[in-house]
C-alpha cells in the first residue's frame, strides 16, 4: 500500500517517480491526471487505503513541519509500515469505504453559463468529480427560476444558486417552502456594475437617475449589492430607478438593444460587454464589498437525507475544485477548460481576462487585479445573516426573523469546516465574521441595529 491521499498536500513527499510509469514524477502525473491526458490507475479501495493513512499520520502529526520532516526522513513505505503495526489500516479502510460509497453516483448538476460557477463546470472537464467516485453531468440552464423549479422538481440533484437563493426557498420566498442547504460558496467577488458606452461621462451615480438596470434575479447578490450601492449615493432602488430581473446571458444584446442602461452582473457578462464594444466597467463589485459571497452549490435536505454518502462526496469534488480554482497559475487552464458552447459558450480571452485579473475596461485602459474574482468555499454564516437582512431591508421578508437560525439550518459551515480539514485545507475556526460594505461594519450580532441604521429602505 503506498501513501497516497488525493487531498494531502504532502503527497509529493511519498513518492519518487509515477504511478503509470509515463512521467518522471509524481507531480507530473498529478497534473497530467488533472488535465485528462493520464487516467488515474488507483483502485476505489487504493484510493480509500490513501485517505485513511491520510488521517492517521495527520492525526500523529498535525503540524504540518512535523509531518514533512517524519515523511521524508523515513519515506511513505516505512512510516505506514510502522503505522500498521499499532493500527489496523486495512480494517479502518474497508468501514471507510463500506460507509463512503455513494448511495448515487450518477447526479445531474444545473448551472447558469457564467463564471461565478466556475468550480461546478470544471469539475467536469478536469475530472473533479469522477476522483470522487462521482458520475456528474453539469446541464447548462436558462434562468434562475429554472434552475430553482428543476431542483425543487428533482430533476436536478444539485445546482449551482445564487447564495440568497436556498435561504429564500428554505423560508418560502417566491417558492414553496422547502428546506435547502449550502455547502460551499462557489465565489467571492467576481461582478460588476457596466454601463452602456452612452454613459461614460455619468461616472457619479446621483446623475442615474431614471435610467433601466438589469439584475439575474431577485433573490441575488446582485440586486442587494446594487441597491446598496444605489442608496449609500442617495438613490432610492424602487423609485429613483428601474430594476429588471434578466437571465446574464441576455444582458449584454438587451445593453446593445438599448433596453437598459447598465447591470449587474457576472464578470463575464462584464467583459464580454467590453469585448463587443458595447459598454465599459463602471465600477467591480469588490470595491463595494472586498470578499462578498456571490453563488454556491445547493442542495436540497432531502437529499442529504436520502443521499448522505453522494452528497458528501459531491461536497468534497466541489471543495477540491474550488480550491485548484483558487491558484491563480490554474486560471489559463481553468478558462479553456469552461470555455466550450456546452459550458460558458465565451470567448477564452474573455475568460481569461476575468479569471486572470487583467482586463481591458472598455474606456481605452488596462487594468489589473488578481482578486477581480476568487473561490474559497466556506460558507460563512454571517454572510447568510446579512443577506437576511437585505432581504427585510426591500421587503422581501414581512417580520421578525431568527437570523442566526436561519443560517445556521441553511448555511452548513461546521461540515464544510470538517471536510477541508480532511482535505487538508486550512477552514476558518469560527463560521461568523464582520466585514465592511462601503466602509460600514456589519456586526452578524447585531443584524437589527445594521437594519435599522439605513435611512433608504423599503419600510422608510
Amino acid at each position: 500500500m503506498t501513501f497516497d491521499d488525493p487531498f494531502d498536500s504532502d503527497r509529493k513527499l511519498s513518492r519518487t517517480g509515477c504511478v503509470c510509469g509515463q512521467h518522471g514524477s509524481a507531480a507530473e502525473h498529478n497534473q497530467a491526471t488533472l488535465a485528462l491526458r493520464c487516467e488515474p490507475v488507483r483502485s476505489e479501495e487504493q484510493r480509500y487505503e490513501g485517505v485513511v493513512a491520510s488521517a492517521v499520520v495527520r492525526a500523529m502529526f498535525p503540524k504540518d513541519a512535523a509531518r514533512r520532516a517524519f515523511l521524508k526522513s523515513v519515506g511513505a513505505s516505512t512510516a505506514l509500515a510502522a503505522i500498521s503495526q499499532f493500527f489496523p489500516l486495512q480494517t479502518a479502510t474497508e468501514a471507510f469505504a463500506s460507509a463512503g460509497a455513494p448511495e448515487k453516483k450518477d447526479l445531474k448538476v444545473g448551472f447558469i453559463p457564467i463564471t461565478c460557477a466556475t468550480p461546478i463546470i470544471m469539475a467536469a472537464p478536469l475530472g473533479f468529480y469522477s476522483r470522487h467516485g462521482l458520475n456528474v453531468e453539469v446541464v447548462k440552464t436558462a434562468g434562475w427560476a429554472v434552475v430553482r423549479d428543476k431542483t425543487i422538481n428533482k430533476e436536478y440533484d444539485a445546482a449551482h444558486m445564487l447564495a440568497p437563493m436556498p435561504l429564500a426557498i428554505s423560508l418560502g420566498l417566491g417558492s414553496n417552502a422547502i428546506p435547502f442547504a449550502v455547502p460551499a460558496i462557489e465565489n467571492i467577488n467576481g461582478q460588476g456594475i457596466t454601463l452602456a458606452l452612452k454613459h461614460k461621462d455619468k461616472r457619479d451615480p446621483k446623475d442615474w437617475k431614471g435610467m433601466k438596470f438589469a439584475i439575474p434575479f431577485d433573490y441575488s447578490m446582485h440586486n442587494y449589492l446594487l441597491r446598496y450601492y444605489l442608496a449609500e449615493h442617495g438613490l432610492d432602488p424602487d423609485t429613483d430607478v428601474q430594476l429588471r430581473s434578466v437571465p446574464p446571458p441576455e444582458m449584454v444584446a438587451n445593453l446593445r438593444a438599448d433596453n437598459i442602461d447598465g447591470f449587474l452582473a457576472p464578470d463575464n457578462i462584464c467583459q464580454r460587454a467590453i469585448y463587443d464594444g458595447v459598454g465599459f466597467l463602471h465600477i467591480l463589485s469588490k470595491e463595494i464589498w472586498d470578499g462578498h459571497p456571490c453563488c454556491s452549490l445547493a442542495v436540497s435536505r432531502e437529499f442529504i437525507t436520502q443521499s448522505p454518502n453522494s452528497f458528501a462526496a459531491l461536497t468534497r469534488a466541489i471543495v477540491d475544485a474550488t480550491a485548484y480554482a483558487s491558484k491563480a497559475e490554474n486560471r489559463k487552464q481553468i478558462a479553456e477548460a469552461i470555455a466550450p458552447a456546452n459550458y460558458i459558450n465565451a470567448p477564452v480571452t474573455v475568460l481569461e481576462q476575468v479569471l486572470t485579473g487583467t482586463y481591458a475596461d472598455g474606456l481605452g485602459g488596462v487594468k489589473t487585479d488578481a482578486k477581480r474574482v476568487d473561490f474559497d468555499p466556506f460558507p460563512w454564516q454571517s454572510f447568510a445573516v446579512w443577506m437576511l437582512t437585505q432581504m427585510k431591508r426591500w421587503g422581501q421578508i414581512k417580520g421578525d426573523v431568527d437570523y442566526m437560525q436561519v443560517a445556521e439550518q441553511v448555511y452548513l459551515a461546521t461540515g464544510t469546516h470538517k471536510v477541508m480539514a480532511e482535505m487538508g485545507l486550512t477552514p476558518p475556526a469560527t463560521s461568523y465574521k464582520s466585514f465592511s460594505v462601503m466602509g460600514k461594519t456589519f456586526d452578524p450580532a447585531k443584524p437589527e441595529d445594521y437594519l435599522a441604521s439605513f435611512r433608504i429602505r423599503k419600510s422608510s
